[in-house]
């Protein structure tokens, strides 16, 4: 998504819609076909035997699930507590709709989320004034919220301007991790067009540097993702994985961004569960976003049924969004009360 921060005069009225083995749960480009929903072109570049690779990738999904399920679950994920927050982001556009800013706003929608019984709130990272991230958390604990993670972009393809970039996060992650943050969200810039292999090496690097500086710092790198990265097979999504060490670049999996992206849910858990450090949830019916999170296209309990059993990190984000199409029937506060029942019962019942 793209930033919004509270020190923000705007709320953005849209979002985006826009190691190489099991062992490492790594997967091929090819062995994404597999994974999509839905049929995308080859290019030259990744033309395989569909028959022989469907075979060696049933195979290769049960040792990575096998694998999965033998390295995460241990004594220290099988007794983290369950949290349950939400993104500031689909308050925004509530109140937007009304004609108000959520920054002018946001005790107001604090108390709400505190009463709709979340544990946190996760709003942007604000890395030109980090400052206002330690004021988030003071306003947050204020209402009774925890500091658990926050949510950035960042121009990471650019060989001149990622290492700029990996030090501001980094320099406004020192403010975080002393008021009890202990996630990053980060969702790499798109440009409009697909990165070349030059500028999605010069990300991997850039994330991989992000990552190392966030464990010094305690801090745990989730990697988020929107439909551009999503293209051409999720060539992007992939290639930031395929390069990296999941000790290093964890995933910020928001299930409906991948789905719509083309990638089955319960396809992409064996692959890169391990990485998980943090959900985002949304629903769709019909493929639009619904106004809660409830029963629809993506199959939630078959997704917390693969958590639990595989120990995954409980730290589950309830984003809702608007967009054309969205049926409205109740208010914002009703539809995040009803979504946050829907997840404790699913994730946590």
């Amino acid at each position: 998504m793209r930033s919004l921060s509270i020190s923000a005069a705007k709320l953005p009225a849209t979002r985006w819609v826009s190691e190489n083995s099991i062992a490492t749960n790594q997967i091929s480009r090819e062995q994404s076909a597999m994974l999509t929903s839905h049929t995308v072109p080859e290019n030259a570049s990744t033309k395989f035997n569909r028959r022989q690779f469907i075979v060696k990738s049933s195979s290769a999904l049960a040792v990575a699930t096998a694998g999965l399920a033998a390295g995460c679950v241990t004594s220290a994920t099988a007794a983290r507590a369950t949290l349950i927050g939400t993104q500031l982001y689909g308050w925004g556009q509530y109140y937007e709709r009304d004609g108000k800013k959520m920054a002018d706003h946001l005790d107001e929608i604090l108390s709400a989320v505190r009463d709709c019984g979340y544990d946190y709130a996760e709003s942007s990272l604000d890395y030109g004034r980090p400052e206002n991230n330690e004021q988030f958390a003071a306003r947050c604990r204020a209402k009774g919220l925890r500091p658990v993670s926050l949510y950035t972009g960042g121009r990471l393809h650019e060989e001149g301007k990622a290492p700029d970039t990996v030090a501001r996060i980094l320099a406004a992650a020192k403010v975080c991790t002393t008021q009890g943050f202990s996630i990053i969200n980060c969702n790499p810039d798109p440009i409009g067009r697909e990165k070349t292999d030059v500028e999605l090496s010069t990300q991997v690097r850039a994330l991989k540097q992000l990552g190392v500086g966030l464990n010094s710092l305690g801090m745990k790198l989730g990697i988020h993702h929107h439909t551009p990265e999503m293209k051409n097979r999720a060539r992007e999504f992939h290639f930031n994985f395929e390069n990296s060490d999941p000790s290093v670049v964890g995933f910020c999996y928001d299930v409906h961004w991948v789905f719509r992206g083309g990638l089955k849910p319960d396809a992409v858990l064996p692959i890169y569960g391990n990485r998980v450090v943090s959900w985002h949830l949304r629903q769709s019916r019909d493929g639009i976003w619904w106004e809660d999170v409830d029963k629809g296209d993506i199959d939630y309990a078959g997704v917390a049924r693969f958590a639990r059993r595989n120990g995954l990190p409980p730290l589950y984000t309830v984003e809702l969004a608007l967009e054309k199409g969205t049926k409205i029937t109740r208010n914002v506060v009703e539809n995040h009360q009803r979504s946050r029942a829907f997840v404790r019962t699913v994730f946590a019942g």
